[in-house]
């Protein structure tokens, strides 16, 4: 395992952990734990034939999860967390809190989708180094083979560019070369996912399968998360986990589509100042089934007249 410090503001902040692709979180069975990928996955497909289209957002007011949050955040102490989810049929959402956070490796999911869109306007496919060091970015979290492509994709000035369009309005790169500390929003995270995950979007059906595989097959310790509120089909999820030098707190978060209840969910919870990892993800997955089952029982509630 290595660490990447880097200076922010006269303040010492390393990314750790994500090296080796492994956590010594429990491994869950709602995610595949081998990293195969299918054969459309592996051409890394990415024809230019996709129109930039604004991501869709819900227009209705969001369900307020605090109330069913409660009984984790009165946990917290000096924790710091925000939720949101989407439910894609009705398009309703819910959430919790709107603070900006460090992405952490989830930023990697955003990293993909701009190389794609890149690809996409170049009129050609990702090459073999590329395909590589995506697969290794996305199953396995491995911070070399994203470096390189934060680096291909033009770092921040890239990444932002491509969130323009695919309408990212909280989200801006990290710093130089340490795209871990990119920040974010629980909202913004969701509109990724409806960018991945939905059909208008500036991504190509071949580009969105491309990376919808990608994240149905991380390894099996990173299966973590948001598929704590999973029960049944494949989940779809990337997960981010940093350490800060100074303070020597975790920063644990996970975004994902899940299936509930008969329901397809679009999920993202951000947690930081965790004392461990392993008492981020706990946190983490408690949220995201409080979050999930309040949500699931608001949306069978007849509306009323």
């Amino acid at each position: 395992m290595t660490s990447v410090v880097v200076l922010i503001g006269g303040a010492a902040y390393a990314i750790t952990g994500t090296d080796s692709g492994e956590s010594s979180a429990p491994t869950r069975a709602k995610a595949p734990s081998s990293p195969a990928v299918s054969a459309r996955a592996k051409a890394g497909e990415a024809p230019a034939d996709a129109e930039p289209l604004p991501s869709p957002t819900s227009t209705l007011k969001p369900f307020d999860l605090e109330p069913a949050l409660a009984p984790v955040t009165a946990l917290f102490g000096d924790n710091r967390m925000s939720v949101a989810m989407l439910d894609v049929e009705s398009g309703a959402m819910a959430t919790y809190g709107h603070d900006a956070f460090d992405t952490a490796s989830i930023v990697k999911v955003d990293i993909l989708a701009t190389l794609l869109l890149q690809a996409q306007d170049q009129g050609r496919r990702l090459t073999t180094e590329e395909r590589a060091q995506s697969a290794a970015m996305i199953q396995k979290s491995d911070n070399d083979s994203t470096s390189a492509l934060w680096t291909r994709i033009g770092s921040a000035r890239g990444l932002d560019a491509a969130n323009e369009r695919l309408g990212l309005t909280q989200t801006q790169g990290g710093d130089g070369t340490v795209w871990g500390i990119t920040q974010t929003t629980a909202e913004d995270q969701i509109r990724l996912l409806q960018s991945v995950f939905g059909d208008k979007s500036p991504l190509s059906e071949a580009s969105r399968a491309y990376i919808q595989d990608l994240m149905q097959h991380v390894v099996g310790s990173q299966t973590w998360g948001v598929s704590a509120a999973a029960d049944s089909g494949t989940t779809a999820l990337k997960n981010g986990w940093l350490k800060r030098t100074q303070t020597k707190k975790w920063d644990v978060n996970s975004i994902g589509r899940i299936q509930r209840d008969g329901r397809v969910y679009l999920m993202a919870v951000l947690l930081n100042n965790c004392s461990t990892q392993e008492v981020g993800i706990s946190i983490v997955e408690q949220a995201t089934h409080a979050s999930a089952k309040a949500f699931s029982r608001k949306l069978k509630e007849k509306p009323t007249t």
